[in-house]
């Protein structure tokens, strides 16, 4: 724990976070001829990529995965699974070896190095847990794996099926992409779900596109903001995975569909697939930080990319921050240029109003977090309760303080005799009540400014 900031409240089983959205694989299982399933290469390939990160995402959840054995001293490392799905493999290069005769070796190598090269030299980061953990790179997982995922200890690559798409290596913003799924997961810890999930997406993609433009010398008016290009094999019609300046456009394909990504609030998609749209929503906040690095100029590792930086990693953003307070903390951490970022998110329809209240039309409902204290020996209840609109100079405190609580991780264990029980109350949240002896720091000084004004 840092000296000074609050102790984030992480999932113990944070979710396998994977570069292609599990809806333009399902598209790509179902070819258009019912009759030729059974010889079709792609849907064969996608339809078992589909099964293995159904298997990885249970596995997951039933346990937390164990961190491969360090076998070097190096940055990092990059193994093969030989087409197999046992991580991490056969080690084939370290930091400071040689180029390998393995194409996917290579590629892999320079795009994990440019990522950890940019998190240290731009942000003073050190690895992703900003201990100088050593990073693990999986190549050649599966057989015609058309995925790339973080599952929590390691970096995992497939080969492609090899008619759509190609090897996840070769773009060097996959690496830097899944790398900052392990940054977000040490820092702000945002769940992979909704608007949280979202901006998880966005942050990799953020940090990606920053990797691959300094890699490639570009200024952020120079670069074409594509996350993913060279992923598709030619014939495909895409020139890339997302568009960042223009999201929805990057590809209109007969076999993949149409890029159905958003770039404003007013589109967000309400659906429970891909847990809440995260691949499909992150094009908002995407589109954000395209302006403001355009806006801002040079270098998007070192203009915008900081601001944002600074904002995952400060104590404004916690695991269920939406939109609009994420928006808040870049405006707060922009310094000379928070008048660009105010008017990138408000471009988008995101308005980052003070605290991080959400984004909403005319006539949006009141946020209101209560608190009710019940049980204990007297058996009083007490409750307070606080209109996160209002102009209560509590306000600014219990926002930051809800939006740092995970409360879908919290232990719902029964109170103890004669204990206090806490229900809260937050907006667009269900109920949750947390016996006193499972209250979190943070909780109980939530309690403190909701039960005692004083």
């Amino acid at each position: 724990m840092v000296a000074g900031k609050p102790e984030r409240m992480t999932n113990p089983h944070p979710p396998v976070c994977q570069f292609v959205p599990p809806w333009l694989l399902e598209r790509l299982a179902e070819p258009t001829d019912r009759a030729t399933l059974t010889a079709d290469l792609v849907g064969r390939a996608v339809a078992e990529t589909l099964r293995t990160d159904a298997e990885i995402r249970a596995a997951r959840a039933a346990k937390a995965p164990s961190a491969p054995s360090r076998a070097t001293k190096a940055a990092w490392a990059v193994y093969t699974a030989s087409s197999t799905q046992n991580l991490p493999g056969t080690l084939l290069r370290t930091a400071g070896d040689p180029a390998n005769a393995d194409p996917a070796v290579n590629e892999a190598a320079t795009g994990g190095q440019a990522a950890l090269d940019m998190y240290s030299q731009v942000y003073g980061r050190r690895s992703y847990d900003d201990a100088g953990a050593e990073v693990i790179m999986s190549v050649h997982y599966g057989v015609r794996y058309d995925n790339a995922f973080w599952n929590g200890t390691q970096l995992v690559f497939g080969d492609g099926d090899g008619q759509v798409f190609d090897r996840f290596t070769k773009p060097i913003d996959v690496l830097g992409h899944e790398l900052t799924h392990a940054v977000t997961e040490r820092t702000a810890g945002l769940v992979y779900s909704g608007e949280p999930g979202a901006l998880n997406e966005s942050m990799s993609d953020v940090f990606g596109i920053c990797s691959k433009q300094r890699l490639l010398g570009q200024t952020a008016q120079q670069a074409d903001w594509l996350i993913g290009e060279g992923i598709f094999l030619p014939g495909v019609q895409a020139r890339a995975l997302r568009d960042m300046a223009h999201p929805g456009t990057a590809y209109d394909d007969p076999r993949l569909g149409k890029d159905p990504q958003v770039g404003s609030y007013a589109d967000f998609v309400h659906t429970t697939q891909d847990n809440g749209g995260v691949h499909i929503n992150s094009g908002i906040p995407n589109r954000a930080f395209q302006l403001a690095a355009t806006a801002i100029g040079g270098s998007s590792a070192e203009g915008a990319g900081r601001i944002w930086y600074a904002a995952l990693t400060g104590t404004d953003v916690g695991p269920n921050t939406d939109f609009a307070g994420f928006a808040a903390a870049t405006v707060a951490a922009a310094g000379p240029h928070a008048d660009a970022v105010r008017q990138a998110w408000t471009t988008v329809g995101v308005t980052p109003a003070a605290g991080g209240s959400r984004a909403g039309g005319p006539g949006a409902a009141p946020r209101t977090v209560a608190v009710t204290r019940s049980g204990g020996f007297a058996g009083i209840t007490r409750a307070g309760e606080l209109d996160l609109e209002g102009d209560d100079p509590r306000v600014d405190d219990v926002r930051r303080l809800v939006q740092r609580a995970d409360f879908t991780t919290l232990s719902t264990r029964p109170p103890t005799p004669d204990a206090f029980s806490y229900t809260f109350s937050l907006p667009e949240r269900d109920e949750v009540t947390v016996a006193e002896h499972d209250l979190t720091h943070d909780l109980r000084r939530l309690v403190e400014l909701l039960l005692d004004k004083e």
